[in-house]
């Protein structure tokens, strides 16, 4: 056996055991063609776990694996033709081992284990008579596994995410940090976030404007991501993101569009300043969306939040189910404040834990 590229995990000791051996099957899907896909796991690092089916297309590989205990940590590796074993990049991956197989393994073998940017997408809008601005954060190994397709965010004030240079004040909200560390834990699944930069924010993000600033999302902002990306197609994944006036157009966004998105994710937003919806909650048939709400306190539009989360529980909303409202004391209202709680909304969306109770208990109807 030729020696790996890449250095195996160090064997660590067991911490917990269960009374009998667990079994579960894995699937992990990466383009045929490109070499042979077997299974290394922290039971022993040194040995090969051979698959016990391979999809006819040769895409997608099926693993029985057993554990003592009730998480394994494993990594799959490949064998190209000339016998070389590469490891998958990245931290180890966490298999639950009570989990059914319903969640795919993507793995890449190349590269960073950090994700990477989009060039800058420009398209006109012809709803709001100006040029969209578009950048996508996307997930390490996006351009290799072409087979998988992810989540989407859509980010308000998209020019104020990723780099300091085009930042407010040069402060970002770190979203690739953020992302990273999550899926170097486990603790979240792999999603793409479209930062999408503001216009006229004051006229856009506020009524009445962002009645076609969000038509242009519904209508011309989505159907060009799905063009250019591997994104699903399905509003149960994609959400809607802002803070402060774009905490408010992402959640008018998601109320008014609920066939297109099905969640808001409103941090510090200014309900009711230029707005109706705390009203409209209250008042109109209830929507088969989910929303986060946060705020700080005391000077973060704390009292307003409270309200529409008040509003929004007294109409039907489940706390931790399709619904989720956090206080932060003390916490400012700028980028940086959003920055160091963004990672929360992003375990509620896309938590390994919060998607795998998803799995069997959708919150969400099936797309009209």
């Amino acid at each position: 056996m030729t020696t790996p590229l890449k250095e195996k995990p160090a064997k660590k000791e067991k911490l917990y055991r269960t009374s009998s051996t667990l079994k579960r099957k894995l699937r992990v899907a990466y383009p045929a063609g490109k070499g042979r896909i077997i299974l290394r796991t922290e039971t022993d690092w040194d040995k090969d776990i051979e698959p016990v089916s391979v999809s006819e297309d040769g895409d997608t590989t099926v693993f029985q694996v057993e554990a003592d205990q009730p998480f394994l940590y494993f990594k799959p590796c490949l064998i190209t033709d000339d016998g070389i074993y590469h490891w998958s990049v990245g931290a180890n991956k966490l298999l639950l081992m009570e989990e059914e197989d319903k969640r795919i393994s993507y793995p890449f073998f190349y590269g960073s284990d950090k994700g990477s940017f989009s060039e800058l997408y420009e398209f006109p809008s012809k709803i709001l008579g100006r040029t969209h601005y578009l950048r996508a954060c996307l997930p390490a190994g996006y351009e290799e596994n072409t087979l998988a397709s992810y989540p989407v965010a859509f980010m308000q004030d998209g020019q104020n995410l990723f780099f300091p240079d085009e930042a407010f004040m040069g402060n970002t909200w770190n979203v690739d940090d953020t992302i990273w560390q999550l899926h170097s834990m486990s603790a979240a699944e792999d999603f793409v976030i479209i930062g999408i930069r503001s216009g006229d924010r004051m006229q856009e993000y506020t009524s009445p404007g962002y009645e076609a600033y969000a038509h242009s999302l519904a209508e011309e902002v989505v159907p060009e991501a799905q063009r250019l990306l591997r994104i699903v197609n399905d509003r149960r994944f994609r959400s809607v993101w802002g803070s402060s006036l774009g905490g408010v157009v992402s959640f008018y966004t998601v109320w008014q569009y609920p066939e297109v998105f099905g969640v808001a994710v409103c941090m510090s937003s200014t309900f009711s300043h230029k707005d109706d919806l705390i009203e409209r909650v209250l008042n109109e048939p209830k929507k088969d969306v989910a929303f986060y709400l946060d705020s700080g306190w005391p000077a973060d539009n704390y009292e307003v939040t409270m309200a529409m989360a008040m509003a929004l529980v007294s109409r039907g909303w489940k706390y931790g189910n399709n619904f989720l409202h956090l206080c932060f004391p003390k916490a400012k209202h700028d980028e940086l404040s959003w920055a160091t709680r963004l990672h929360l909304p992003m375990q509620f969306l896309m938590g390994a834990v919060a998607r795998a109770s998803r799995l069997g208990n959708p919150v969400l109807g099936e797309a009209s």
